[in-house]
């Protein structure tokens, strides 16, 4: 298993469709795929759900069949976590399902976060609870590879996502915001990297359970929805793609002062807006790239899926690498 995290602490860049997107085209091409929702805004499982069984899943009162049901037990004090329930999508893909409650384990985060340094035994317990979440739904479904929706933000529940990634995808925007998001970004994880390697060294002895390995690797980021014209980016926004590779060499590998290379080798994809496609597929409930004549997808819609479901496969191909697994 190897899991992989999508942050940005700007929202509307379109984090969430990119992983949607890319669990579909590793399981289209046979990788068992667990894809996890720890954004309390919920919207993964929104894409991958009807809102009939969103209902079933979040009814009034407890919501057991989410990531925060799993999580319930251990934050009130009745045990440790629960199992969580993985909603299966198809044979290659399931589901870790979100939850707008998760917001509310904030604190809990925080508060365990200086404990862990005094080693004391529910900080570590706490501080590994969604590693072990992820862990056994991961060995449950044999998964390959976890793919892990992140919240727009740099608080503790995001600092304790990260600790369960082993490598760090940064979809980023062409504009300013995402110039000033990797300088904010970058030296906050090798902060915390660092900090959770000296907790580890703080583990008490007889904590046997799992804890997370808190690598964050870097794997590079994914240009998102960028306006095309005669097959280049508008002007508006080449500047902005220009300065993406120092800064994200500077901020987030702290390398400073070599020239990056071109083409850069930190840049996953570049991926274009693509048009009216989304709305398509949003009401087709499928990606993108499956869209057929049936969904709408005719006239020029067709090329257009065929350019998506390209780019999506060498982005699959290039994860599939950073992760040691072949993608057909």
């Amino acid at each position: 298993m190897r899991t992989l995290a999508f942050l940005n602490n700007k929202g509307g860049v379109g984090k969430t469709t990119l992983v949607y997107h890319l669990a579909w085209m590793l399981a289209e091409r046979g990788v068992r795929v667990l894809a996890v929702d720890f954004d309390p805004q919920a919207n993964l499982t929104a894409m991958f759900l009807e809102e009939e069984r969103l209902e079933q899943l979040w009814p009034d009162g407890e919501h057991p069949h989410t990531v925060y049901g799993a999580l319930r037990p251990l934050l009130v004090g009745e045990g440790d976590v629960g199992v969580a329930h993985i909603e299966v999508l198809t044979d290659q893909l399931g589901l870790l399902v979100g939850d707008l409650a998760l917001s509310l384990v904030e604190d809990e985060f925080s508060t365990q976060w200086p404990n862990a340094l005094d080693s004391k035994p529910r900080a570590f317990r706490v501080l590994s609870a969604l590693w072990r979440i992820i862990e056994a739904a991961a060995a449950e479904r044999d998964a390959q590879i976890v793919l892990i929706d992140v919240g727009p933000n740099l608080g503790a529940l995001n600092r304790a996502v990260l600790l369960c990634a082993q490598h760090l995808v940064l979809p980023l925007a062409p504009d300013l915001f995402s110039i000033q998001g990797l300088k904010n970004l970058g030296p906050t994880l090798r902060r915390w990297r660092r900090e959770w390697q000296d907790r580890k060294e703080r583990k008490p002895e007889d904590v046997h359970f799992s804890i997370p390995p808190g690598e964050m690797t870097p794997a590079g980021y994914v240009v998102m929805q960028h306006a095309v014209r005669l097959d280049r980016p508008v002007r508006a926004y080449e500047r902005w793609m220009q300065r993406i590779p120092t800064v994200y060499q500077e901020a987030v590998l702290g390398q400073s002062g070599a020239v990056p290379p071109s083409p850069d080798p930190q840049r996953l994809a570049l991926l274009k807006h693509y048009r009216s496609l989304m709305p398509l597929a949003q009401e087709a409930r499928k990606p993108m790239f499956l869209l057929k004549p049936a969904d709408g997808a005719i006239g020029a819609h067709i090329e257009a899926v065929r350019s998506c479901y390209e780019d999506f496969l060498h982005l699959a191909r290039t994860v599939g690498a950073i992760a040691g697994i072949e993608v057909p």
